[in-house]
This record gives C-alpha cells, sequence and structure tokens, in this order.
C-alpha cells in the first residue's frame, strides 16, 4: 500500500520458534502472492527451507533444530505483487559444530540424514555407517531426535535439491564430501615424539576420504602430520605435534563444510535469481537468537553481538527515533525511559572494544588466549559498568548483555577468530580428480602464507556474509587478511543498512519454558524475555504515543475520496484539519506536527475502515451503474437475436405449411382424378353389364313374342 521495501525481523531466544515463524511468513507470501509465471518460484522458494535446516541446523541443549547460521532472505515481487525471485545472505555458519559437539547436542542434521540412509544402493559407495560409528556425529551422545525420522528427512531434502535444479549427479557429489568429512574425522594419529607424529599405514578411514575426494593418499597423509614454514630464502617443512596435527584435521573438516555450505548456498541463489526486474522486495531476517551455555566461546559471543545489534536497531525504530520525532514536530510528550544497548555495543565493536583487542592479538607473533584475557581487564575492569571478571578464573570474562550476564571462556577465541587452515591442505584437495571439490574453492585466492600461524593464514567464514562492491586488484587479498569477527562485524552493519532502508516488521519469538516440555508455560521466563526484548516498553510508548504518522500531503491524497470539493482548500494542513474535525470527534486521538499528523493506535484503522466503506458504497454504485448497463445491452442483444430467430423460426414455419398446403392440395387432386377413374371404370363395367343384360333380355322377349305370333 505504502510503495515501500519491508523487512520482517524475526528475534527471540535460542528455541523460542523463529525458524517456524519465518517458514510460516515465507508461505504466507507464497501462497498469497503466487507466481509471476509458470515456474512456480514460489514452491522453489519455500523448497530452500528444508535444504537450509539440514546443513545449517542442528540439535542444541536448547532447541532440537536450532539455526547454527543467520539468513535474511529478499523476496522479490514484479509491480503485480506476485514472487519472481528471492536472494538469500548467509551469516556466521557455526564451523566448530561440524568437528565438537556439547553433551545432548548433535552435529548438522543432514550427517544423521546421510548415515540414517547409508543402506540406499546409490551410497553404498560412501561406505558410511550408523553415525555413533562417526567421532564427528557421537560427541554429543545424542544422535537421534524424538519425533523426528532422519531417512525421511533426507529424501525431503534431496526432493528440495531437486525442485531447485541440483541435479542427481551433484547431490551425489554433495554427499560424498559429507561422508568425506564423516570418515576425515575418524582419522587418527600415533606420536613419535612430542614434535612429531604419524597415520598408520593404509589407515582405513584416511584411505576411504581419499578415495571419496579423489586425492593421492601418500600426499593427504603427509601434508596432515606436517606443515611449511618459509623464511627469507629457503623453506622448511616442520613436522607437527599429534594435538596440532589433530587441530589441522578437524580446521580442514570445518573448511570444507564452510565451502561447501558457501557452494550450496549459491546455487539456491542461482535458482531464485529473478528473471525479469525487481520491483520490491520484502527481506525475512531468521537469525540465531540470543544464547548462554555453560561453556560459551566465540561463536555464542558473535551471536550476542548480533542480538545486541538488532536489539540496538529495534530501539533505534520503536523508541529514540519516535520520541525524537515528536520533538522535533512539537508533538506535546513526557519521555519514556527505555533500556539503551549502545554502551554494551560500544564495549564490543567501538576503538579498542574486545573485537578490536582480539584483533590486535591475532597480529602479536605470540598471542595467545591468556593475554588477550589479560588485555581484556586492563582495559574495561572497572572502567565499564558491563564488564565483569569472574571470580574463580583468569581465562573468561562476563558482559551483561540486554538479555542476561553471559560468561565467555577466553580459550579458543584467537583460534577461531584467524580461522587457520594450512595452505598444502588446501593444494592437495584442488588436484583432485572430483569435480566438485576444485569448484568449491576456485573463488578463494590464496589461502595461507606458508607461516600459517599469521592472520593472514584465515580463510573466511562466510563468502555470502559480506558482499562487497567490484573489488579492485589487490582487494581481494586484503579482504582474506580480515580477521572472522572484522568480517561478521562488516556483515551486520550492511545488515542493519539494508534493515533501516525498509520499513521493519517485528516478530517476538517468546519462549514458554527452557526444558522443550510441550504445554508447559513458564511465566516469569516469559515476562523475563518480554522485558529483556523491549516489548514491555513498546507497549508503554504504543499506548502513550502515536505509533501512526503522515504528512499532511500523504494524508490528504490518501483521504482525499473522504472529502467533499467545497472541503477542499488551497493549504493542506487546514484541509486536513477540517476533515479530521469531522471525521474523528475525539481531538486527544490525533496531533498536529509541523509536517505530519500523529494519530493514536487504532485511529489509522479507523480512517481506513471509513475510507474502505466510502470506497465501497461508491463501488456498488460503480457496479450497480455498469451492471444495469450491461444488462441492458446484454438485453438488447438478446432481443434482437430473439426477434431475428424468431423471423427464421416463423418464416421456416410459413415455409412448412405452405408446403403443407401445396402437398394437401396436390394430395386432393390426385385423390380426385384417382376416385373419379375408379367410379368411371366401375361405372362403365355396370353400363356394358346392364346393356348386356338388356340386349340378352330384349332378345329373349322379342324371341318369345315372335313364337307366340
Amino acid at each position: 500500500r505504502d510503495e515501500r521495501n519491508q523487512s520482517i525481523i524475526v528475534s527471540g531466544e535460542s528455541g523460542a520458534g523463529k525458524t517456524v515463524s519465518a517458514k510460516y511468513a515465507m508461505r504466507y507470501f507464497a501462497t498469497v502472492s503466487g507466481s509471476a509465471s509458470e515456474a512456480n518460484v514460489e514452491e522453489k522458494v519455500l523448497a530452500s527451507n528444508p535444504i537450509m535446516e539440514s546443513i545449517g541446523n542442528a540439535k542444541t541443549t536448547r532447541n532440537d533444530n536450532s539455526s547454527r547460521f543467520g539468513k535474511y532472505i529478499e523476496i522479490g515481487f514484479d509491480k503485480r505483487y506476485r514472487i519472481i525471485g528471492a536472494n538469500m545472505r548467509t551469516y556466521l555458519l557455526e564451523k566448530s559444530r561440524v568437528v565438537f559437539q556439547a553433551e545432548e547436542e548433535r552435529n548438522y542434521h543432514i550427517f544423521y540424514q546421510l548415515c540414517a540412509s547409508a543402506a540406499l544402493p546409490e551410497f553404498k559407495t560412501l561406505r558410511l555407517g550408523n553415525a555413533n560409528y562417526f567421532h564427528y556425529t557421537k560427541q554429543g551422545g545424542s544422535p537421534v531426535i524424538d519425533g523426528v525420522n532422519d531417512a525421511k528427512e533426507m529424501v525431503n531434502t534431496r526432493q528440495a535439491c531437486t525442485l531447485l535444479g541440483i541435479s542427481d549427479s551433484y547431490q551425489m557429489g554433495i554427499f560424498r564430501i559429507l561422508a568425506g568429512i564423516l570418515h576425515l574425522g575418524n582419522v587418527e594419529f600415533a606420536s613419535r615424539d612430542s614434535d612429531s607424529c604419524t597415520i598408520p599405514p593404509k589407515h582405513e578411514p584416511l584411505t576411504i576420504f581419499c578415495d571419496l575426494m579423489g586425492v593421492e593418499y601418500e600426499e593427504m597423509a603427509h601434508w596432515l602430520c606436517h606443515r611449511k614454514l618459509a623464511t627469507a630464502t629457503e623453506t622448511y617443512i616442520k613436522p607437527i605435534s599429534k594435538l596440532h596435527a589433530i587441530n589441522a584435521r578437524d580446521a580442514l573438516a570445518k573448511h570444507i563444510y564452510a565451502n561447501l555450505f558457501n557452494w550450496i548456498v549459491d546455487h539456491v541463489n542461482k535458482a531464485l535469481h529473478a528473471t525479469v526486474k525487481q520491483h520490491s522486495f520484502i527481506g525475512v531476517l531468521d537469525i540465531y537468537g540470543f544464547e548462554t551455555f555453560e561453556i560459551n566461546s566465540f561463536e555464542q559471543f558473535c551471536i550476542n553481538y548480533a542480538n545486541e545489534k538488532l536489539q540496538q536497531q529495534f530501539n533505534m525504530h520503536v523508541f529514540k527515533l519516535e520520541q525524537e520525532e515528536y520533538m522535533k514536530e512539537q508533538i506535546p510528550w513526557t519521555l519514556i525511559d527505555f533500556y539503551d544497548n549502545q554502551p554494551c555495543i560500544n564495549l564490543i565493536e567501538a576503538k579498542m572494544g574486545i573485537l578490536d583487542l582480539l584483533d590486535e592479538e591475532c597480529k602479536m607473533p605470540k598471542g595467545s588466549d591468556d593475554t588477550w584475557a589479560q588485555k581484556l581487564y586492563n582495559t574495561h575492569l572497572n572502567k565499564c559498568a558491563l564488564f565483569e571478571k569472574p571470580r574463580l578464573s583468569n581465562k573468561a570474562f562476563i558482559i551483561k548483555h540486554f538479555a542476561d550476564k553471559v560468561e565467555y571462556q577466553c580459550e579458543g577465541f584467537l583460534e577461531k577468530n584467524k580461522d587457520t587452515v594450512y595452505e598444502e591442505q588446501i593444494k592437495v584437495l584442488k588436484s583432485s580428480k572430483f569435480k566438485l571439490l576444485p569448484e568449491l574453492f576456485q573463488d578463494e585466492e590464496k589461502v595461507l602464507s606458508p607461516t600459517s600461524a599469521t592472520p593472514s593464514g584465515r580463510v573466511p567464514l562466510s563468502r555470502t556474509a559480506v558482499k562487497p562492491a567490484k573489488a579492485r586488484p589487490g582487494q581481494a587479498n586484503k579482504e582474506h587478511k580480515k580477521t572472522v569477527g572484522h568480517q561478521f562485524r562488516n556483515s551486520l552493519h550492511l545488515l542493519m543498512e539494508t534493515l533501516n532502508a525498509t520499513t521493519p516488521h517485528y516478530v517476538r519469538c517468546i519462549k514458554p519454558n527452557d526444558f522443550k516440555f510441550p504445554f508447559t508455560f513458564d511465566e516469569k521466563r516469559a515476562v523475563q524475555q518480554l522485558r529483556a526484548c523491549g516489548v514491555l516498553e513498546t507497549i508503554r510508548i504504543s499506548a502513550a504515543g502515536f505509533p501512526s504518522r503522515w504528512t499532511y500531503q500523504e494524508f490528504f491524497s490518501r483521504y482525499r475520496v473522504l472529502m467533499k470539493q467545497r472541503d477542499v482548500l488551497s493549504d493542506r494542513k487546514q484541509t486536513c484539519k477540517n476533515v479530521l474535525e469531522k471525521l474523528i470527534l475525539d481531538k486527544d486521538k490525533y496531533q498536529f506536527g509541523k509536517t505530519k499528523i500523529f494519530f493514536r493506535a487504532g485511529q489509522v484503522a479507523y480512517l481506513e475502515k471509513i475510507r474502505a466503506d466510502k470506497l465501497r458504497a461508491a463501488c456498488i454504485r460503480i457496479q450497480k451503474t455498469i451492471r444495469g448497463w450491461l444488462m441492458r445491452k446484454k438485453y438488447v442483444r438478446m432481443r434482437k437475436a430473439a426477434i431475428t430467430i424468431q423471423r427464421y423460426v416463423r418464416g421456416y414455419q410459413a415455409r412448412c405449411y405452405a408446403k403443407f398446403l401445396r402437398r394437401t392440395r396436390a394430395a386432393i387432386t390426385i385423390q380426385k382424378f384417382q376416385r373419379m377413374y375408379v367410379v368411371r371404370k366401375r361405372y362403365q363395367c355396370m353400363r356394358a353389364a346392364t346393356i348386356a343384360l338388356q340386349a340378352l333380355l330384349r332378345g329373349y322377349v322379342a324371341r318369345n313374342k315372335y313364337q307366340m305370333v
């Protein structure tokens, strides 16, 4: 109606129902709008959900289908508001889940779907088995979700892939890479000494991995246990310890999975790409909710940082900008206090904030999680009220987020922020005979310098997360030097720019309890969530404020239909005042600002109802007139047709009657002559007989008379 792009921001804690709510919204748009062509674009948009859930969702202690990445889907419409395509942007895939799951948690659904379908004939070559056989799927000790059939979910995933144009050969390629990741997780290392290790000869998991990936066993076995170091003049090949080898194996598995994830997202976007010009779009943001676990690491830090940014956007839209506009328009208003989370965002992303100090530590040759923690304490402890140090730990820190206090363990922050992968391992994969595998890496620049511990040796977490303008020569390498935290911060800024350029709508998902129990409602938890996400303040400001507003020109254009000709003046403001005084008798329900009219909740709906009634009455009158004219036209046409039909029928009947009369007359004439002929024949016969009888009788009488004489 307003000719503006829209965004639906679905938010809430982990397990509150954000993904399902986003799916319902997308299903609604697909059902209501329909497709602009016979390509069934709306079905493809919906088909992206099972694919993305299988590769990006997992079971956590809070949620059986938790999104471990964020996504923003722009659904494009043409001028008639029919779906023409869509585009998906993803944010911060939780790669660490590929190689580690906490107790009672699972890896990504797709791995368990593969294991559940291992008996299928086409999967025999993948040499899969039960999920408890693989290190990457058994760590959580909970391979099955109650009420979920992984084999059936695999069928749905494959059907969705087919609908989106991913051929069977490409699907098998994807499953081959995923199976390879599972076998890679079972590769074991044996220590030679404290600084070196080896892989047993003809090690079965590595043999299967190399067969599936189409790479040489010796090369992969060598580079899993060694690394290359370069100096100014020479290059050294150095063995690595068992612990470093396990970390390198896990880093490789994470990197393959992240690139496969990006490849699938790219193919989904190609399938959903609009073939005609987009007129407008509705964006649906489904991003991870606020999280706090027993052990919180870099992923939870980024997730909660994203939620702080979204809460800030909500505050800016609903509170700050709202109240500032009242002041600017000189509307009588008493300011309402609300929780401002800008200080928490500054603590994370401002200069010398947590992310800045983390990036700085990543650049240090001997930087570690412990030294980074000390820098945090020195910089922020007792200086920022939102930052605390745990009493019993020197390797953790506490942030007071808008939703709750969260304690983060510093261990692993630097490694995850650098996201190190050894270059030689990637080179082995790029030389694969299996054509899909090099495709995953073909868009990458040089992944690592030979000294792989430096920040330049990281691989970006998600190509789809940040979409910069076309790079200048050398810019791509610079992009690869950015840490994961830096890239995530940039992607969030781009997301905020997109959201701020649209009209936002908020869906707040409230979690009824923390134990995943059905029909169990914890009132205190619900109120805590409502308060944390600003819903209570929103209700207060909506009740006391003026949530709807129009400029005078917009109001005049929209409600001109309610005005009579004599009400229209050259002064638009006075015209609007005169009309509103007649339509809304309670003057407290609206206020006139400098450039806009402000309405309390429900008043625009009331005006819309009056407008709709007026338009309906006018529509009925137009319909009545048009229908009368159409019926008259139809009647005249039918009457003319009836007369024509009658004329032809009567003519036909007259001709038939004339023919009948002629035939009757002819029949009578024939009968007359026939009867005359019959009667004459009978008469002549009788006459001849009579004459003969008379002649005989007279002869007899004459002879008798003659004899008597």
